[in-house]
């Protein structure tokens, strides 16, 4: 049976008695029926794995006994950023869980030409928070270490207009179905950062404005692909290309 695993943001230490967030806790208790003694693990997110057994659990309450913590060394050796348009909740939450699993090391959420979602400062902070906690969990079944960068939404132009220049052997790619440039063409790079419109794709102004800062457009093949699954799709062929998938 697989040991449950958890993510705290917190600073862990060994020897410590830890009680555990109340979605973890409700998760533990009632989901997984845990009882006092069973094996469990925490991380935060600093590269680690703290593992020991349930101190407690009751009524809505548990706590772990730290007894050992182990690196985790998964990440891939390819650093991708997702730059990602921001769509309707559902279908963000899904490309934010995906684009974790596949080892995405930053996600930029934007806004573009043909955005169809509106964010309002209040509506930012609750949809940022939720976002997180949507990539924290993925962290804790796809066994990774480390949390991916979420980055504030913001508008295309104001990513772009902080992008200075490319360094040497990074790559800035722009899905687009009418592109000419295919994955077998590109050279192996030292970090990537992959753009992905919104329904309908990038308007001619979101495409002017990549253009600039120099991100080139990539076709991934014949069929075009929803935004939910662009992204996905990208960051798989990337990684099995020159990550760790394969």
């Amino acid at each position: 049976m697989r040991r449950a695993r958890f993510f705290v943001r917190q600073t862990l230490q060994l020897g410590q008695t830890l009680p555990l967030p109340q979605f973890a806790a409700d998760h533990a208790i009632r989901v997984l029926r845990m009882r006092e003694g069973d094996p469990i693990t925490v991380f935060n997110g600093d590269g680690h794995d703290y593992s020991g057994r349930l101190a407690y659990a009751r009524k809505g309450e548990a706590g772990v006994h730290l007894d050992v913590h182990t690196e985790v060394d998964i990440e891939s050796p390819l650093p991708i950023t997702l730059v990602q348009a921001v769509v309707r909740s559902e279908k963000m939450d899904w490309i934010l869980q995906k684009a974790t699993e596949m080892g995405v090391a930053r996600i930029i959420p934007v806004t573009t030409e043909r955005s169809e979602v509106k964010l309002g400062e209040e509506r930012v902070e609750k949809r940022h928070a939720r976002w997180l906690h949507v990539i924290e969990s993925a962290c804790e079944q796809s066994g990774r270490g480390r949390v991916p960068q979420l980055e504030i939404p913001q508008n295309l132009a104001q990513y772009a207009a902080a992008l200075g220049p490319a360094e040497q052997g990074s790559l800035r790619l722009a899905l687009h179905p009418d592109a000419a440039q295919r994955l077998a063409d590109l050279s192996p790079p030292t970090e990537a950062t992959i753009a992905i419109g919104p329904e309908g794709g990038f308007g001619e102004r979101d495409l002017n404005i990549l253009d600039q800062v120099g991100f080139s457009r990539l076709r991934l093949g014949p069929r075009v692909l929803r935004t939910e699954t662009a992204g996905t799709v990208a960051l798989a062929a990337l990684q099995t290309r020159f990550g760790d998938l394969g």
